[in-house]
């Protein structure tokens, strides 16, 4: 359960739990598949970054990046190929209030 009043920290249990959900299904490689996921959760969806599902020159992405930015921390997920495994953390936001670096997909669904 979401826990509005609650730390970056206190929610990771539920994103990595919903996170790995989604690793688990056949949309596992799409990044649309997390923030919906995350949002039917009860994440806000104006607070989410994700990275692109394939590269620039059209291959599936070796990894993928989706976060929720919390307060003044983020909740960090990481999946694909090259990670073999979801991974999940808590990390300090960026400066400018944003968690994942370079240019990341519009969540304009």
């Amino acid at each position: 359960m979401l826990l509005p009043d609650g730390s970056a920290e206190d929610n990771l249990p539920l994103f990595t739990a919903v996170a790995q959900t989604v690793w688990e299904s056949p949309q596992n490689a799409e990044g649309r598949a997390y923030v919906d996921a995350l949002v039917a959760a009860g994440f806000d969806k104006g607070a989410m970054q994700v990275t692109e599902d394939m590269s620039t020159i059209g291959n599936a992405a070796e990894t993928l990046e989706f976060s929720v930015q919390w307060g003044e921390e983020c909740l960090l997920g990481q999946v694909g190929p090259v990670t073999g495994a979801l991974v999940t953390s808590v990390v300090p936001a960026l400066a400018g209030g944003v968690c994942l670096l370079g240019d990341t997909r519009p969540i304009d669904w």
